[in-house]
């Protein structure tokens, strides 16, 4: 029985540079003997409050659309209004019915490439239904209060463990910051020898 020790990973699924780790955080998931705990967030959670977002905002962008022709994806924003809180809680049932990759896959594509604003219930919902989930499971969770309360539960834990924003990885007692991270994140799993064979 291969050895496997528990990854967590808090992420806001509004954060653009959340977008550009949802794009190869799940290959480094497969490779390695992990246990991948989901810690979504919302509101402002993980990201710089909105006074300074407001000052990052253009750097921020101009830096991801860098990133993004790196990695040969598209980039178009999202509207700076956005409330991811409805994304993480609708990321919650897709995780509990097993399809966390593909809900984050095509929540990130959909604010991402088409610039929609993933906080409205009509921009989720059919991404919702495109992966299989029930629509009225989807949004009974939009509107349950202990959901809620598991993303605020998971900002304060992340706190607790040092996490000063997202995307964060942990294992151990590292903490892999940022989507440039994810190689990082990648070397130490193969020097703990969780690679699959």
């Amino acid at each position: 029985m291969p050895i496997e020790i528990d990854e967590e990973g808090f992420l806001n699924l509004v954060l653009a540079y959340c977008y550009l780790a949802s794009k190869t955080m799940f290959g480094v998931l497969e490779d390695f003997n992990v246990n991948f705990i989901w810690r979504p967030l919302g509101a402002w959670d993980g990201r710089s409050p909105p006074d300074r977002a407001k000052v990052k905002m253009p750097l921020a962008r101009q830096d991801v659309a860098r990133w993004a022709k790196r990695m040969g994806i598209p980039c178009n924003p999202p509207p700076p209004t956005t409330d991811p809180t409805p994304a993480g809680l609708g990321s919650l049932l897709a995780e509990k019915q097993g399809c966390l990759r593909e809900y984050v896959i095509e929540v990130m594509r959909c604010e991402w490439t088409g610039s929609n604003d993933i906080g409205q219930r009509d921009i989720l919902l059919p991404i919702a239904e495109q992966i299989g989930l029930d629509k009225k499971e989807f949004e009974a969770v939009l509107d349950d209060p202990d959901s809620q309360k598991q993303l605020d539960d998971n900002w304060k834990e992340a706190q607790e463990l040092g996490v000063i924003g997202v995307p964060s990885f942990l294992v151990e007692e590292q903490i892999f910051w940022g989507n440039d991270r994810i190689d990082f994140l990648e070397e130490y799993l193969m020097e703990l020898r969780l690679l699959k064979i």
